[in-house]
């Protein structure tokens, strides 16, 4: 989350500055995690100015990602990786479903576009959520959510090879070599990677790493849709719960019983961090931009940190809590821009 970060969509793409994806083609990869979703800016007039201010709202997202972490690592208590994932989507789609029937919205028409939001569907959702989930059989909820920060780190690199419009910089170099530092200090690199369990770790990274291929494939793909975000961003968390469904019956046996903590962790998972954030995520986008909006994205592993310490007792030594600090600054350094030089004046 996110989008996550963040996520959009549907990954709510827009995160450091990142992508906007069916509307928006100018943006960058890189951005909330647990968003998943496409995300795009319009002119909000004062007539329809949501009754809650934008800062309540904003917050609220920071916490409703940031504890997406610790709700994966209670639904694995009693459901399989694949099961938490399907049902993450599921709920997810359903408020997502019910908005946009409430809109009246229309679907998109093109196979293309389908197919396109298809891949999509498995970069920044089946995939990702998956990975994470199978990552917390095995690794704490804080290193989790803090691995999910490098996202914007994968995406600066990824962008410099995939995406012509996006030239290296000193500066932004400087941010990807700062942040791969910061994951280095986080895993305690130093001590040969001690106690590290090499397997949900690298799970992790991959599912942060997905993140940004997804993005880069929507902009590459559906810039310039007709459909409208909500509708793009609705219709790939469909497809994305089409691809759990197929696939879930394969690897996992049907739920023997549905423990409630496990199970409402699930909902809430689906509910709030994928259907009720992207729609956060979208207002806030619409009414103080994407530069703003994205700044959640820095919130999320501060929040996943302290949920996972003060909630699920979790154990947090100095140098997690430092690397993530590094990993931030990195990723802030990448998503930055020079500033346009002023024209010289005329004589």
């Amino acid at each position: 989350m996110y989008y996550e970060v963040n996520a959009a969509i549907v990954v709510l793409m827009s995160a450091p500055t990142a992508p906007r994806p069916a509307t928006e083609s100018s943006a960058s990869p890189a951005a909330p995690p647990e968003a998943t979703a496409t995300t795009a800016a319009s002119a909000t007039t004062p007539a329809h100015r949501p009754a809650l201010d934008w800062r309540l709202r904003f917050a609220a997202l920071s916490l409703i990602w940031g504890f997406s972490f610790l709700l994966i690592k209670v639904g694995t208590d009693a459901y399989a990786p694949f099961q938490v994932t399907f049902g993450r989507l599921l709920s997810g789609t359903a408020v997502l479903a019910v908005v946009m029937a409430a809109k009246r919205e229309r679907l998109p028409r093109s196979a293309r576009t389908w197919g396109h939001l298809a891949v999509a569907a498995f970069f920044l959702n089946a995939l990702p959520f998956s990975l994470f989930a199978y990552a917390e059989l095995s690794i704490p909820s804080t290193l989790a959510g803090i691995c999910n920060a490098t996202s914007p780190l994968w995406g600066m690199a990824l962008s410099l090879v995939a995406l012509s419009e996006d030239r290296p910089t000193r500066r932004r170099v400087a941010g990807l070599g700062l942040g791969f530092l910061g994951v280095l200090t986080v895993l305690g690199a130093w001590q040969g990677f001690s106690g590290l369990d090499f397997s949900g770790t690298a799970m992790a990274l991959l599912a942060s790493l997905s993140y940004p291929v997804g993005w880069i494939h929507v902009r590459r793909t559906l810039a310039g849709s007709d459909a409208s975000t909500l509708a793009l961003t609705g219709s790939q968390l469909f497809l994305g719960t089409l691809q759990l469904a197929l696939v879930t019956p394969l690897f996992t046996a049907f739920p023997g019983s549905f423990p409630l903590l496990p199970t409402l962790a699930v909902v809430a998972l689906g509910a709030l961090g994928t259907g009720l954030a992207v729609l956060l995520q979208y207002g806030l986008v619409t009414e103080v931009g994407p530069t703003t909006a994205q700044m959640v994205t820095y919130f999320i592993p501060v929040i996943a940190t302290a949920a996972g310490v003060a909630v699920l007792g979790e154990e947090l030594s100095w140098n997690t809590p430092v690397g993530a600090l590094v990993v931030l600054a990195g990723a802030a350094l990448t998503q930055s821009r020079r500033r346009g030089r002023r024209a010289a004046p005329r004589p």
